[in-house]
């Protein structure tokens, strides 16, 4: 664990002292800066000394020492904090490097982290060496520590026993327990989750919910279990329900929850108007979502929508920043801090023309400074590409069932009656229908059914991208399917689409077939191209992305395809097991 990426050492911080007494020079000095103090709610006016990667001082004076500093004039402009997103999903196709790249570019400097790919993908060692290692990068990246699956494993178990989720907790960069998909399990009898929980606490550290239409006593129940916060309102009652109970509430701005807006416009009627406790996520959209941008999108919509403006900046800065006790390294410009700047060029246009994150250039006056962060060499790490030495029989493309999944929009899936199926290897019977497999990645288990809503006639989809890292096939001709698979194969993981006998899209996932290597900006480009295609073959939903890893998430209803076979979610119940092989 390298201490520093958390600290700074006692001869760093004696030489940041040294700056003040002139000594040494700072590395910059931001002049005549009209900045937003998140404490007061002011714009106040200070000239900033920055050594390094620390903000040292804000105030009226020169430093006496500035021979090797350089000056930055900000007459004209608007400095505030770097920008935190608190509930990051860094492997939507993309991976945290890329994620990290792309949001600082306008001006998200910290992002907190869902650790469950590392879970699913590599081992712990492995993965607490990469943590380290993106700790280099010029962003403050955190983690969190799952408690559950999000799905059914057949090895739940040994994917979280005792000690790997304490092991995660007392790590330093993981600030948060969580997400809480599991809550109802920890509510009844899951002494194990309710055991982490307190840990959690115990460590000082904060306990993520994941509540969505909860009641107020399901809410209360969970405050006296110890939850903190939630990101899962859905309408400005629940926003004003959790802020009454105490919680922390990010309001979310996602590809398949864009709520931010409206629920602002409907907080009114509540007369709220104190701030502190709310904050935004865009809670893992997929690619081409951000194109508009990232929480600096969010602080638009919200001036947009009335929040005064200092409240508008401080809900992505400093309120985060005290959620997660972290709001004596980040979250304001202050004495102290990691030198997290964003230059506006308006106070109401949180896009920044420059940004500092960790008192490097990202961007300045317009012109991307850091064109890449250094490259992680994923492959050390245990995340390199997908070795699949199986292959697809007939049998397993053998579809029979009384039953399929319906989907009601992206991600709800409700059975529906299946009329019996003949041999055939292509699906004729209803427009919207095809054939659905789960396929274990090591190729000892099926689970399969069919899929209502996906498409009308696409041949055949392979996804190595998935909620639990297994194979999903999707499609009404076999031959396609099985052609699609032996391509995702000869990638090393991939999204394949085939259709009469021909590839007509591949995404490569060369990161243990989850997650791409290229740039944010090359990946949404693919992702448009992705969704084109599958509209054009009946795909009317509007993420299918998130189709893809959500159809094996049991914290949805209402009905399932997992490892552990066809589940009903509310009644807890396999309907049927999945296949060995």
């Amino acid at each position: 664990m390298n201490d520093h990426l958390y600290r700074w050492r006692n001869r760093q911080i004696r030489e940041h002292v040294a700056v003040i007494d002139g000594k040494l020079p700072p590395t910059k000095v931001l002049k005549n800066a009209t900045y937003l103090n998140v404490y007061l709610k002011k714009w106040l006016q200070a000239n900033i000394w920055i050594y390094e990667d620390r903000i040292v001082y804000v105030g009226e004076e020169m430093p006496p020492n500035h021979s090797k500093t350089e000056m930055v004039e900000c007459e004209g402009q608007y400095l505030v904090p770097g920008y935190i997103e608190p509930h990051a999903h860094p492997f939507q196709l993309y991976n945290p490097h890329s994620l990290a790249e792309y949001a600082s570019k306008s001006g998200t400097s910290t992002l907190v982290n869902d650790n469950l790919m590392f879970l699913l993908l590599t081992n712990q060692k492995k993965a607490f060496s990469l943590i380290d290692e993106l700790g280099n990068l010029p962003v403050s990246l955190f983690w969190w520590s799952r408690f559950d699956s999000q799905s059914e494993l057949r090895d739940e178990d040994e994917f979280l026993d005792n000690d790997k989720v304490l092991e995660w907790l007392n790590h330093e960069a993981v600030i948060q327990g969580g997400e809480l998909t599991n809550w109802p399990d920890i509510l009844q009898e899951d002494d194990r989750g309710l055991y982490w929980m307190q840990e959690t606490k115990r460590l000082r550290k904060v306990v993520e919910g994941h509540f969505p239409g909860a009641s107020e006593r399901t809410l209360t129940k969970m405050k006296l279990l110890g939850a903190d916060g939630d990101h899962e309102s859905i309408s400005a009652k629940d926003i004003y329900e959790r802020l009454k109970l105490g919680y922390y509430a990010a309001i979310r701005n996602s590809s398949i929850r864009p709520d931010l807006r409206k629920i602002l416009q409907d907080l009114k009627s509540f007369e709220v108007n104190k701030y502190d406790h709310l904050l935004y996520t865009t809670d893992g959209s997929t690619p081409s979502f951000h194109e508009k941008g990232f929480i600096d999108d969010c602080i638009r919509i919200a001036i947009e929508e009335g929040v005064p403006t200092e409240d508008a900046y401080a809900m992505a800065t400093i309120n985060a920043a005290q959620y997660f006790s972290l709001d004596h390294r980040v979250g304001s410009i202050a004495p102290g801090r990691v030198a997290h700047i964003n230059f506006l060029t308006e106070k109401n246009d949180p896009t920044p023309e420059s940004v500092l994150s960790k008192g490097k250039w990202i961007k300045r006056d317009g012109v991307i400074k850091m064109d890449r962060f250094q490259e992680i060499e994923w492959s050390q790490f245990g995340l390199s590409e997908l070795k699949i030495d199986w292959n697809i029989t007939a049998d397993d493309l053998r579809f029979s069932m009384p039953f399929g999944m319906e989907m009601i929009n992206d991600v709800i899936m409700k059975p529906y009656p299946v009329k019996s199926e003949s041999q055939s290897t292509v699906l004729n019977r209803l427009e919207d229908e095809a054939y659905v497999m789960l396929m274990d990645r090591q190729g000892e288990w099926r689970t399969s059914t069919f899929l209502k809503g996906f498409t009308k006639s696409l041949g055949g989809l392979v996804s190595s991208y998935s909620n639990t890292g297994d194979i999903i096939f999707i499609g009404k001709n076999q031959h396609d399917m099985k052609m699609a698979f032996e391509r995702m194969k000869e990638l090393g993981g991939a999204i394949v689409l085939v259709h009469e006998g021909e590839v007509i899209f591949e995404l490569p996932l060369p990161l243990k077939g989850v997650m791409t290597d290229i740039p944010m900006e090359d990946l949404i480009v693919k992702e448009r191209e992705l969704k084109k295609i599958l509209k054009d073959y009946g795909y009317h939903h509007s993420d299918p992305v998130y189709t893809l890893l959500f159809l094996s998430s049991v914290h949805l209803p209402y009905i399932r395809i997992t490892p552990q076979g066809i589940i009903d979610v509310k009644k807890k119940e396999i309907l049927f097991p999945s296949v060995m092989r």
